[in-house]
């Protein structure tokens, strides 16, 4: 009786701050994989684009059409070759970020399946029974279900809430 009070007692917390750890790291990896990494090489191919159209800009006059329009075309070939170096930079950090998504997602599924196996048939948190009036069934399921004007959480029911409130909650902090 000891064992399931202190793994009462501590469950709930435990398992919320594990999903919430869980996805914080796969928001963190979301936004990682969106910002990219940029190179000396593009910001510097940024600062050569932006100089040649002022420059073309400069060049107002009938007589320095020509030099004007050179400029722009030079500009539009370094724009493309900037375009080009980013598509590829994309699809390396795309590559290697699918596999640490993956690796985080087998990791999250096996830790989903061991916290259900551990309490599959004993309580996670106890509310309240006005508290959840509606939905006790549900929050009970596989759980015992009612005890003194208590309801009984299961783990199923505390994992898909715990998950929702990580996820929002994640979502906040990043403003994502």
């Amino acid at each position: 009786m000891e064992d399931v009070e202190h793994r009462f007692s501590v469950g709930a917390p435990l398992i919320f701050i594990i999903i919430i750890a869980f996805q914080y790291l796969s928001m963190y990896v979301d936004i990682k994989k969106k910002k990219g990494s940029t190179s000396t090489a593009d910001v510097q191919l940024r600062a050569e684009i932006k100089q040649l159209y002022k420059e073309a800009n400069a060049f107002s006059q009938p007589s320095t059409f020509a030099q004007a329009a050179k400029l722009r075309r030079l500009a539009a070939a370094k724009e493309k070759e900037l375009a080009k170096n980013q598509e590829l930079r994309s699809k390396e950090i795309s590559s290697s970020y699918d596999s640490n998504v993956k690796k985080l997602k087998m990791i999250k599924v096996f830790i989903y399946v061991a916290l259900g196996l551990w309490f599959w048939r004993s309580p996670v948190a106890a509310v309240s029974e006005q508290l959840v009036q509606p939905f006790g069934r549900f929050l009970s399921w596989r759980s015992g279900g009612f005890s003194s004007g208590y309801v009984m959480i299961g783990i199923i029911p505390w994992l898909v809430v715990s998950t929702r409130v990580a996820k929002f909650a994640c979502q906040t902090i990043f403003k994502y």
